[in-house]
C-alpha cells in the first residue's frame, strides 16, 4: 500500500495541540489533516512561519515539500480537536464529490463478506431488500455516478451522503474490533510515517 501524497487541513493549531501539557516553548504549530487517498487522520508539523485554514490542500509526499516540515504521526478521531470534528464532514464531502467515479465504483463491485453480510450493507440505511435491488440494477448496466444511483434506486435518493456518513463512521469508531465497525471500506489508512 502507498503512502499519501495530499492531506486536507481540518485544524491548524499555531501553539501545538490544547492538551500538550509540555511547557509551551516547547510545543511546536501543529496541523490535523486527513490523507486524500487513505483518508488517514494525522498530526503534521509545518515549516517555521507557514499558516494555514481549515480545508487547505497540503502536499507531504516523497519529494521536496515546501511547507511542510515532516508528518507527526497517524492519529484517531479522538485525537481530533472540537474544530478539526466539525470540519471533518465537509472535507469528506469534498473529497467524496472530488474522487466520485471512485466511490460509483464500489456501488458497481462491492462483493459479500460472508455468507451472511454483503459489504453493501455496511453503508448505513442500505438492508438485504435495497442490497439486491442495487445489486439486480448494477446486472443490467454498471452505476456512471451518484445521480445515476439515486435516479435507478429510488430509496436512495443521496448515495454520496451515505458514503460520507460511513466514512465518518470508520474514522470515528478506528479501535473497533467487533460488528460492523470492524469492516473498512473507505479507510484504509497506509504504513506510519512517523518523524519523516
Amino acid at each position: 500500500m502507498g503512502m499519501e501524497d495530499y492531506a486536507v487541513v481540518l485544524d491548524f493549531l499555531p501553539h501545538g495541540h490544547p492538551e500538550d501539557e509540555r511547557p509551551i516553548y516547547k510545543k511546536e504549530p501543529l496541523i490535523l489533516a486527513l490523507g486524500e487517498k487513505f483518508l488517514t487522520l494525522m498530526e503534521i508539523v509545518p515549516k517555521p512561519g507557514v499558516e494555514f485554514k481549515p480545508h487547505d490542500r497540503i502536499y507531504i509526499g516523497k519529494d521536496d515539500r515546501d511547507k511542510i516540515k515532516y508528518i507527526k504521526r497517524r492519529i484517531s478521531y479522538k485525537d481530533l480537536s472540537s474544530a478539526a470534528k466539525s470540519e471533518l464532514p465537509f472535507v469528506i464531502d469534498k473529497l467524496v464529490t472530488k474522487n466520485e467515479s471512485h466511490f460509483v465504483e464500489f456501488f458497481n463491485k462491492a462483493g459479500a463478506i460472508s455468507t451472511r453480510l454483503h459489504s453493501l450493507e455496511l453503508i448505513p440505511g442500505i438492508g438485504k431488500k435495497l442490497m439486491w435491488e442495487i445489486l439486480d440494477e448494477r446486472r443490467k448496466k454498471p452505476f456512471e455516478s451518484f445521480e445515476d444511483i439515486a435516479n435507478r434506486i429510488k430509496a436512495l435518493p443521496d448515495p454520496k451522503k451515505l458514503i460520507v456518513k460511513r466514512i465518518i463512521i470508520e474514522l470515528e469508531e478506528e479501535d473497533v474490533r467487533f460488528g460492523k465497525a470492524k469492516y473498512k471500506l473507505f479507510v484504509s489508512p497506509p504504513p506510519s510515517r512517523r518523524g519523516r
